[in-house]
């Protein structure tokens, strides 16, 4: 196991991961997820690269930050962070809430980006009915938080794996209880407000990758496809759901590894 790291940012305790020689790979968990997500890619990655993984606000073993986490505020840490570790560019590699802070990051820092891979993810802002949504999920988690998280990660599944994955879907909700209730609605709050980014994907300069699940229950697969027409975007479709990371994890192993030769 990786030793964990914590520095003080904005007198917040932010917990990470450093391991590996090479080029920096930052690695950026979703919403109700933690760092150990990558347990199975860190190692496998880290004998060519420089694997770093943290929790973002609100999350696994990093403190709260305020009442709301803007993807700008988790941008913001995950500066502090590089500069802690004297790293100048980096490829962001984003799981769906972790995609939004590397775009977040990409506007914010472009003179430090050297890639980006988006896993289940989107450059778009949410809809009016997705921001209904958000509402609806800060008013279910304070009412009933062990319902809210064990609902939540079983829909990222698709159905007809969850039986399947039953073992595995059981430890997912085990760190996603690890999530305070506070670090879950000001996730929810943050990606409410976020910004559309699509423009990065069809300007930046360095190489980008999507990740897609065709039978993702958090985003529309043809509304995402849509985002990369006329880009130089790459485009990975699995036929599962959002969880490609355990749903197809072989594969997007071999699609990551590959995008990581370009940069």
């Amino acid at each position: 196991m990786t030793a964990t790291k914590h520095i003080t940012y904005k007198n917040t305790k932010i917990s990470f991961t450093d391991e590996g020689k090479g080029t920096a790979i930052v690695l950026l968990h979703g919403f109700l997820e933690n760092k150990t997500m990558w347990n199975a890619f860190v190692p496998v990655l880290a004998k060519k690269h420089r694997i770093i993984t943290i929790d973002l606000l609100g999350h696994g073993e990093t403190e709260c930050l305020g009442y709301v986490h803007a993807m700008e505020d988790q941008a913001d840490m995950l500066f502090a962070l590089l500069l802690h570790l004297k790293i100048r560019k980096v490829v962001l590699v984003g799981h769906s809430m972790g995609g939004y802070v590397a775009l977040a990051f990409a506007e914010l820092y472009p003179d430090h980006m050297k890639g980006l891979f988006l896993m289940n993810s989107t450059s778009r802002a949410d809809s009016d009915e997705r921001k209904t949504n958000r509402d609806r999920a800060v008013v279910c988690v304070k009412q009933n938080y062990g319902a809210f998280v064990s609902m939540s990660i079983a829909n990222l599944f698709a159905e007809d794996n969850r039986e399947r994955l039953a073992g595995v879907i059981e430890k997912v909700k085990e760190q996603a209880l690890k999530t305070p209730l506070q670090g879950i609605v000001a996730a929810l709050e943050g990606m409410k407000i976020r910004k559309d980014r699509e423009v990065i994907l069809h300007f930046a300069p360095y190489p980008m990758q999507l990740v897609l699940g065709q039978k993702d229950g958090v985003l529309i697969y043809e509304d995402s496809l849509e985002q990369i027409e006329g880009t130089k975007v790459e485009l990975t479709t699995f036929p599962d759901g959002h969880m490609s990371h355990i749903e197809n994890e072989k594969e997007l192993l071999k699609v990551l590894t590959n995008f990581l030769k370009k940069v």
